[in-house]
């Protein structure tokens, strides 16, 4: 079985990585557009960003826009296959669980 990623298994991370690796490669989101997306604050959402930064999961570029500072963030290349295998990881658990749920049932109505 494919190993989870305890980067990315974080669940605000989870849902960062399925934002930005849903996305084209070499496409980037505005960062206040993601922390709308995901409900958190700049800080909050900034945190976890570094965290994903740090393991090289997303680039960050700052630039300005207008005289006003902007943020743009996406996924890299390594960040992409980080995210496939631990989303592998994750159907993997899910059809194992399944199987061992099916050869252990009892149907309830049969137990008497």
């Amino acid at each position: 079985m494919a190993a989870f990623n305890d980067i990315i298994h974080q669940p605000i991370r989870l849902r960062i990585m399925a934002i930005l690796a849903a996305l084209p490669p070499d496409m980037q989101i505005v960062f206040n557009y993601l922390k709308d997306a995901l409900e958190l604050t700049d800080g909050n959402l900034g945190a976890h960003l570094h965290k994903l930064e740090e393991a090289g999961y997303v680039k960050i570029d700052k630039t300005f826009v207008r005289n006003k500072p902007q943020t743009y963030v996406e996924a890299t290349k390594e960040g992409r296959q980080a995210f496939t295998a631990h989303t592998t990881a994750l159907q993997e658990l899910l059809e194992q669980s399944q199987q061992i749920g099916k050869q252990g049932a009892i149907d309830n109505t049969q137990r008497s």
